[in-house]
């Protein structure tokens, strides 16, 4: 893989093996868990159960057949 720039920062484009294989989408966020010279740990961070945690202490539960779509949540 290769760093480019982007805008200010630094990126780096994932290979689609490796995308397959974690199960990305746009918009999931990945967390570095451990780096060093030669290899960087990183792990998936699941939001929808970070999100059905969170919501926990108002004792709201989902429909069955909910499916949160961020796309639609954010039309204008």
């Amino acid at each position: 893989m290769q760093v480019a720039k982007w805008g200010n920062s630094l990126a780096v484009r994932l290979p689609k093996a490796l995308v397959d294989k974690l199960k990305l989408s746009v918009g999931d966020s990945l967390s570095i868990v451990s780096a060093s010279h030669d290899e960087i740990t990183v792990q998936v961070e699941d939001r929808k159960s970070a999100f059905r945690e969170a919501m926990t202490p108002f004792r709201w539960t989902a429909p069955q057949d909910y499916r949160f779509d961020r796309d639609e949540a954010n039309a204008r």
